[in-house]
């Protein structure tokens, strides 16, 4: 079992915490519940932090001769700068945090789907889609975080990468806060197999910047870790990624390994490609070998327990190979 550090994210305040809808209501959410051992939430509903009360009369973004703007038909106040001055406030105000868990749809903490009206008139149609105004200031600054919606993380890929993002994240944080270059050392060791599925490009550079510490202070060699480290979580990785990675660390075992035992695994692997398996039964096949084998290189590596296996739900570990990008 890996020891994890506890990422700091920030959440919309309906997830389980107050009854601070506009209607008067709470979300439940099991996501939410499971993640609460492991995580140091920061709860903020902006609607309530602009004076609004609950329940009250919803908002709208109405597109105003092409600039959108935060509406409330009901009372047709224009809420926009009192928003946007709080979104500003706020997230200047906030500590380093590693990820964002906010509403979906909402007019001001969405990051995709909100929608957005032609006028307040509240019988017309939506024109479009996009981020709040809240969720809007969010990605502009923290788009390297792990930054979702509760709607997305529904679906089992989105979540599995928001998890490993997240809690990779913390670890780093924590890295960068330790002022120690033998723990930037470790962190690289350990995490080099889920690097380089993630982006073998990047993970070279960041190679090179850990075997050139010397020649630069820490804050200058962090600073230039961090920037590919983000760039390189910036995508989830591939299936054609993941078959690569994993079968380099059955390359580890192949001299232990019996013909059939190389044969079935490698049979997997092309079932994972094809869709018919879930990548966690790769991952479950290699766990196996390494603790038959004691590899003590490979039980290191994160890629095999990225985040608690509290977490590790069914959703989490049927993820297959269906190609679609659920990142654009």
């Amino acid at each position: 079992m890996r020891n994890f550090s506890r990422p700091k994210v920030v959440i919309s305040k309906c997830f389980e915490f107050e009854n601070v809808r506009y209607d008067g209501g709470v979300i439940s959410s099991v996501f939410v519940k499971k993640l609460m051992p492991h995580v140091d939430f920061i709860p903020i509903c902006p609607e309530v932090e602009i004076g609004l009360g609950t329940p009250r009369d919803p908002l709208r973004i109405v597109s105003v001769e092409g600039e959108l703007r935060l509406i409330q038909p009901a009372t047709n106040l224009d809420l926009t700068d009192k928003m946007t001055k709080f979104a500003n406030s706020f997230l200047d105000s906030l500590p380093e945090v590693d990820g964002f868990i906010l509403k979906s749809r909402s007019p001001t903490s969405a990051i995709k789907d909100a929608k957005v009206y032609p006028s307040a008139n509240r019988k017309v149609a939506p024109i479009s889609k996009g981020p709040g105004l809240f969720g809007r200031a969010v990605l502009q600054r923290f788009s390297d975080l792990a930054v979702e919606d509760e709607g997305r993380l529904r679906n089992p890929r989105i979540k599995e990468h928001f998890l490993t993002k997240l809690f990779t994240i913390a670890s780093f944080r924590e890295v960068k806060a330790s002022d120690s270059s033998r723990n930037v050392v470790g962190f690289h060791s350990e995490n080099k197999l889920l690097l380089k599925t993630y982006n073998q490009k990047e993970l070279r550079k960041l190679g090179k910047i850990v075997a050139n510490q010397k020649s630069k202070t820490f804050a200058e060699a962090i600073r230039d870790y961090e920037q590919h480290f983000f760039e390189a979580l910036r995508k989830p990785p591939r299936c054609g990624s993941n078959i690569n990675v994993l079968m380099n660390a059955m390359g580890y075992f192949s001299n232990r390994l019996s013909k059939e035992e190389k044969s079935f695994f490698l049979d997997s692997l092309e079932k994972y490609r094809a869709g018919k398996l879930p990548f966690s039964v790769n991952i479950g096949i290699l766990r196996a070998w390494i603790i038959r084998f004691k590899e003590d290189y490979l039980a290191k590596q994160t890629l095999f327990e990225p985040y608690p296996e509290d977490l590790m739900d069914i959703d989490a570990m049927t993820t297959y190979c269906d190609g679609k990008d659920y990142w654009k």
